[in-house]
């Protein structure tokens, strides 16, 4: 089964790091990926910026002329960012904006609506959003003004399922992602997500699996395997995910 791995880290420490609540991660390099995922049938991904690269789009642009046309990246993006910066990310395969807003490290979230209409609007850029499911409910009123976004790693939280459940509904991408960060059995999450919206759901490994309880290995791939048919299969390993990512 080919795999578009939606959700990835490149960690490297020829650019700058920067401490998240006093953690640093290891080294991850381009290389290493390779090295780790060159038997799971990969063919492409998306490069997710982390809290402790801060607003460095070096270390991204770097990453992905190293892994190919097939890889996009997900950058943390001040909101005063030039334009013509701007047209360079946009022209290395950058398509989406994240904002981390369980840990920081990103744009603050109350200039959400305004970065993520302008990049919108301007790019065809969509928003990715690290948030614990618990807060969707507050969130509602502010989410309901992007126009594109995805949430990362099932939502994390069992207490906040039925507000994930809300956006699947929505037409919301959700990533399958970090299954040793959430407090449920993912595969029934994953089930339920399917049968709302099959369009929805996108699988990623998260390596390196940086502050995971339990890091990514083939065993999620098996569980996914073992418990969805091949055709669906095919949506939550890749075209659920080409389909948001690739740029017309």
């Amino acid at each position: 089964m080919k795999i578009f791995d939606s959700h990835f880290r490149i960690i490297n420490p020829k650019f700058p790091l920067v401490e998240n609540n006093g953690y640093l991660p290891p080294d991850f390099t381009a290389e290493n990926y390779h090295e780790k995922v060159m038997d799971l049938g990969i063919i492409g991904g998306a490069i997710v910026s982390g809290s402790f690269q801060k607003f460095d789009q070096e270390y991204l642009i770097d990453a992905l002329n190293i892994l190919g046309k097939n890889y996009f990246g997900v950058a943390n993006i001040p909101i005063g960012l030039s334009l013509n910066e701007l047209e360079r990310l946009n022209k290395s395969n950058i398509c989406a904006v994240r904002f981390n807003l369980k840990r920081g490290g990103s744009e603050r979230l109350e200039n959400l609506v305004e970065l993520s209409n302008r990049l919108f609007d301007n790019y065809g850029w969509h928003t990715e959003l690290y948030v614990d499911s618990n807060d969707l409910k507050e969130l509602k009123t502010t989410l309901e003004q992007i126009p594109k976004f995805s949430i990362d790693h099932l939502g994390l939280s069992k207490a906040g399922l039925w507000e994930l459940y809300y956006w699947a509904e929505k037409g919301v991408k959700i990533k399958a992602t970090g299954f040793g960060r959430v407090d449920f059995d993912p595969i029934s999450v994953m089930k339920k997500i399917y049968s709302i919206t099959p369009n929805s759901v996108m699988f990623g490994t998260d390596l390196p699996s940086t502050r995971a309880k339990v890091p990514f290995t083939v065993k999620d791939l098996k569980l996914i395997k073992d418990n969805f048919s091949e055709n669906e299969q095919k949506r939550i390993f890749s075209k659920n995910a080409i389909e948001w990512y690739r740029k017309n």
